[in-house]
């Protein structure tokens, strides 16, 4: 069945690096946009980035634009995050999402938490000196 695992997270000072992965069993995710999304204690989960099933797009919060980057290895059923720069406020639990809203976009990725489902169980990111 359906399984999406989220790794990759740990402790990091602020200004490090950390490359998240979002591997899925049970499922092909060729012709799917992917997201990333984030929940810290006491919030929202909340949109980070998202991008399409040809990677041909990719969209990112205005909070991450310019630190984080989302790619995907279709053949390897896995998508990305590589998080530089990171700041105080991108503590969080992190998960990835497939979006699954029909009809299919291709092209395009949208970033909004609505579109997403079969959510991972989330890795930790914790920045602090």
């Amino acid at each position: 069945q359906l399984q999406l695992v989220e790794s990759g997270g740990g402790l990091v000072q602020p200004g490090e690096s950390l490359r998240l992965s979002c591997t899925v069993s049970g499922f092909t995710l060729e012709y799917y946009s992917i997201g990333w999304f984030r929940q810290a204690p006491g919030k929202e989960r909340e949109e980070v980035s998202c991008i399409s099933s040809s990677a041909t797009n990719t969209n990112y919060a205005d909070s991450v634009k310019g630190r984080f980057t989302v790619s995907r290895d279709n053949a390897k059923n896995t998508v990305y995050l590589q998080m530089n720069s990171l700041k105080p406020e991108d503590p969080a639990v992190y998960y990835c999402g497939i979006d699954m809203t029909l009809p299919l976009i291709f092209r395009q990725c949208v970033l909004s938490i609505g579109r997403f489902s079969s959510w991972g169980e989330g890795t930790q990111v914790t920045v602090s000196s």
